[in-house]
Order: C-alpha cells, then sequence, then structure tokens
C-alpha cells in the first residue's frame, strides 16, 4: 500500500460531478486527506467526492480567493497541495511529489507546478505550452493565498520556492460553449474590478489588446506547436481579453448616465 504523505489537498467546486472523479482519484491513495469547498452545487458533485473518500464542507461563494482561503483553515496538515475541480495530478508528477518526501520533509517551503492546458477536442497537449508555472504545493505556516475574489494566487512570506517538472493536465473548459460561458461569468468579475479601480480602457485598449493576446497565446505560450487547434485557442484567449475590456468601459459609460 502507497505510503501517504502529510498533505492536504483541497478543491473549490461547485456543479463538477463529471470531472471531480479524475481529480480525486489522481491524488485520494497518496495523500492524508482530501477536502472539496462545495459553494452550492446542484449536480452529484457532493456525492461523488464523498464516495471517493473526500471530505466536503459547504462554503457559500464569496469570490476565488476567499473561497481558498477558508479551504486551507480546514487543511489539519501544514503541507498544502491545492487544485481545481477541473485539473489532475499526473503519475509523473505525483511520483516527483512522493519523491519529495522520501527522505523526510521538502527543503524547499513551497514548489510550482507546471500547468497544460487541454481542450476536449485534443487527444493529448504538448508540454510547450505549459506556460503557467503557480506555486500549488506549499507550507501554509510560510504561505498562502491572497483573499482577492478574483485572483487566486499564492504569495510565499518566507523560504525559497522549488519548481517541480511533472505536468498537471488542466481541462478548463467542456466544450467552446463552455469556455464562453467560462469567460463571461469571470469577466463581469475582472470588469467591476477594473471599474472599482477606475480604469476606463480606452479605444486603443480594445484596438489592441485583443491583438496582442492573439500574438501572446500563439507566438509566445507556443500554441502554434498544436496547429488549427492552437488558433481556436488563441482566439478564444482573444476574446476573453477583450470582452473583461468591453464590460469595464460599459460600466464607466452607465455610471457617467446614472445608471
Amino acid at each position: 500500500m502507497t505510503t501517504r504523505l502529510p498533505v492536504s489537498v483541497f478543491i473549490i467546486a461547485q456543479d463538477e460531478a463529471d470531472r471531480i472523479g479524475l481529480t480525486i482519484n489522481s491524488v485520494k491513495d497518496w495523500v492524508d486527506e482530501v477536502i472539496v469547498i462545495d459553494s452550492g452545487s446542484r449536480d452529484d458533485t457532493v456525492a461523488v467526492s464523498e464516495s471517493l473518500g473526500a471530505r466536503v464542507v459547504f462554503n457559500a461563494w464569496r469570490g476565488y480567493g476567499p473561497q481558498k482561503v477558508f479551504g486551507e483553515g480546514l487543511c489539519r496538515n501544514d503541507w498544502l497541495l491545492n487544485l481545481d475541480a477541473d485539473e489532475e495530478i499526473t503519475p509523473e508528477l505525483g511520483a516527483e511529489i512522493r519523491a519529495l518526501f522520501q527522505s523526510g520533509l521538502p527543503g524547499d517551503v513551497a514548489y510550482t507546478l507546471p500547468i497544460l492546458p487541454l481542450y476536449p477536442f485534443q487527444e493529448s497537449g504538448h508540454r510547450w505550452t505549459a506556460f503557467h508555472h503557480p506555486v500549488r504545493l506549499y507550507r501554509k505556516t510560510f504561505a498562502g493565498f491572497k483573499d482577492s475574489p478574483v485572483h487566486d494566487s499564492v504569495v510565499v512570506h518566507e523560504g525559497r520556492v522549488g519548481h517541480l517538472k511533472g505536468m498537471v493536465n488542466h481541462r478548463s473548459f467542456r466544450s467552446l460553449s463552455h469556455h464562453v460561458d467560462k469567460a463571461n461569468f469571470a469577466s463581469t468579475a475582472r470588469a467591476q474590478d477594473l471599474f472599482q479601480k477606475g480604469r476606463n480602457p480606452s479605444a486603443l485598449n480594445l484596438l489592441l489588446i485583443p491583438l496582442l493576446a492573439f500574438f501572446k497565446s500563439y507566438f509566445l505560450r507556443r500554441e502554434f506547436v498544436n496547429g488549427i487547434d492552437g488558433i481556436v485557442v488563441s482566439h478564444m484567449y482573444a476574446f476573453q481579453r477583450f470582452i473583461r475590456l468591453a464590460k469595464a468601459r460599459e460600466l464607466h459609460r452607465l455610471a457617467r448616465r446614472g445608471k
């Protein structure tokens, strides 16, 4: 039987019954506990999670950061591994994490993990497109999530950060329609954040930022290795960047009209 690591995995979720099983199964055999923070699922997310041995706790949605800070407080271990309900630790990354604990506790206080985006129309991803390397494995005495409702990132307060090579598979979108729905939801919160900061996008922003976003995705994030799929993905990324700016501009115009 695999020795369980002194690691708590916590996952925020809502209506993820079709995907969260893959997430939990990728870690449940070698971590001490798995906690799911559910914000009011109307499907079988809770039942699926509990059937796989996870502890499920309800917490009303207050934003990404606050939800993850709440999750940190539920964990009984100092070492935490945060996953989203649409992510999966690959076998290679799982072995790499277990190796860190073979001779005791890891030497660093936190580790970045490369996130490999995968779309439903892709049979497999290319590691060149794993552009995002956030801190996801960390000691909560030295690091923790910010409580920003729109930016959920870990801040390391003290100590050295290591870097792991194994991938986290990220299946963020069930379909292109789902991508549009998620972009619509997230862009509303981010536009509100821009509005509250007094940032009103100019015509030049609206013209250039989507073009630069496509360039960033296709060339700098190397989506070109995925052929036509990379073109689709890059256009969707450009749309995400555009729609939040358009919504922020809309909020400023409505505010000037007293609406």
